[in-house]
């Protein structure tokens, strides 16, 4: 089984870097960055690019494999988008902290944090996210998601991707089963029931929410995580066997 996990916006594939080993030898683990993200900082992020990414990611493995598709955040509208292109292509997927509609009161909480990044500016964000992951993360993770960097400029446009983009009902005619997964404190796991009534033609959905889990807990709560991955795969499989 190959799984493509994509990352949030700001941080980069070293968000995954446990992942590897949680989830174990059985599974081919991928974690690209994104445009405008980690090693490719220096590239414009645009919809259409960091589909691309996804595609070539999803595609790059040995033929045959099922996939499953894993997003965060950003990564995980992404994902829906790229699932909704390709409704029949996905062995699983999962959307991390994307279950909130975006637009209207949905759309509150990236308007509110891209006023304080223009407001902070790119050298305070960045000291700012360094406490943070320093408080929150294991030292040794930490220093990995810190020396990877931060996306701030391809914050704009993938937000604007996102609120343009991106609806529950794009997960109409996904045939694959999806995992929504939320951390409990999560402010964008709003509309999760909504996201799990819009996967109707997926022959599995769950629905699960990580206790005391803030927006970033895959990186914070990883065992939560990858138990609820590890559903996915075993329904992934599952659901390969019978077809």
């Amino acid at each position: 089984m190959r799984v493509v996990l994509v990352h949030g916006s700001q941080v980069s594939g070293a968000q995954w870097w446990r992942y590897s080993t949680l989830l174990g030898p059985d599974v081919d683990l991928v974690s690209p960055d994104l445009p405008g993200h980690g090693a490719r900082r220096g590239e414009v992020f645009t919809w259409e690019g960091a589909l691309r990414t996804i595609d070539a990611a999803v595609d790059g493995g040995v033929s045959g494999v099922p996939v499953i598709l894993v997003g965060h955040s950003l990564g995980g509208y992404l994902a829906l988008a790229y699932a909704a292109g390709h409704p029949h292509r996905l062995a699983g997927l999962g959307l991390l902290g994307a279950c909130a509609v975006p637009a209207g009161p949905g759309a509150a909480f990236y308007r509110a944090l891209a006023r304080v990044e223009r407001r902070l500016g790119m050298d305070r964000m960045s000291r700012a996210l360094d406490r943070q992951f320093d408080w929150m993360l294991p030292a040794e993770l930490a220093a990995v998601v810190k020396e990877a960097g931060y996306g701030f400029d391809a914050v704009p446009a993938a937000w604007a991707g996102i609120m343009d983009s991106c609806r529950p009902e794009m997960l109409a005619e996904v045939t694959a089963p999806v995992l929504l997964l939320n951390g409990q404190f999560d402010q964008l796991r709003v509309n999760a029931r909504r996201f799990a009534r819009a996967a109707r033609s997926a022959p599995w959905v769950r629905v699960v929410t990580v206790r005391r889990g803030l927006h970033v807990f895959p990186l914070t709560h990883p065992y939560e995580t990858t138990a609820a991955l590890w559903e996915l795969v075993s329904a992934a499989r599952r659901h390969a066997a019978v077809r």
